[in-house]
């Protein structure tokens, strides 16, 4: 899905392919719209390095624009702050940094495909509920997650 860069929208950029599956599995939620999943960017590091190389100007272009930094924590919850210590303070009420805590191929199966999951996050996002986000390996992001609800939620829904 391609997004109105002049209206407010969301563009996600994931560390790698479990995490894009996550995202397009979002797109899916009846009644998402203004977001657009990119291009794998191979290692949340690298996810780092491509906002800043690619992605800032861009913010500083178009003040509608929201980014979600998708990355795995592989373990460190501290991720998001040493990510968000790479966000010019300008653009930081703007981007979220969210991921699954370990990797996104140990969420477990009974939670369905990548895809369904992230189907049930949006839908979590929209009713305001943490039925998939309160899982063990999701609700790190809980401060993420109320940013996000509150900011972006009216522009995917």
């Amino acid at each position: 899905m391609r997004v109105n860069r002049f209206q407010e929208h969301v563009l996600v950029l994931p560390e790698d392919d479990y995490n894009r599956q996550l995202a397009n599995g979002f797109l899916l939620e009846p009644g998402v719209r203004n977001i657009q999943v990119l291009r794998v960017a191979g290692g949340w590091l690298k996810v780092l390095d491509c906002f800043q190389s690619d992605h800032i100007r861009g913010m500083d272009d178009y003040p509608g624009r929201f980014m979600v930094l998708l990355i795995d924590f592989d373990g460190h919850p501290e991720r998001v702050d040493e990510a968000k210590a790479r966000i010019p303070a300008r653009l930081i009420d703007r981007v979220l940094v969210l991921g699954v805590l370990t990797e996104p191929e140990r969420l477990p199966t009974r939670l369905g495909s990548f895809e369904t999951i992230g189907r049930a996050l949006a839908k979590d996002c929209r009713e305001g509920t943490d039925t998939t986000w309160g899982h063990a390996l999701l609700q790190h992001n809980a401060s993420e997650l109320d940013r996000l609800r509150e900011r972006v939620r009216p522009i995917l829904f």
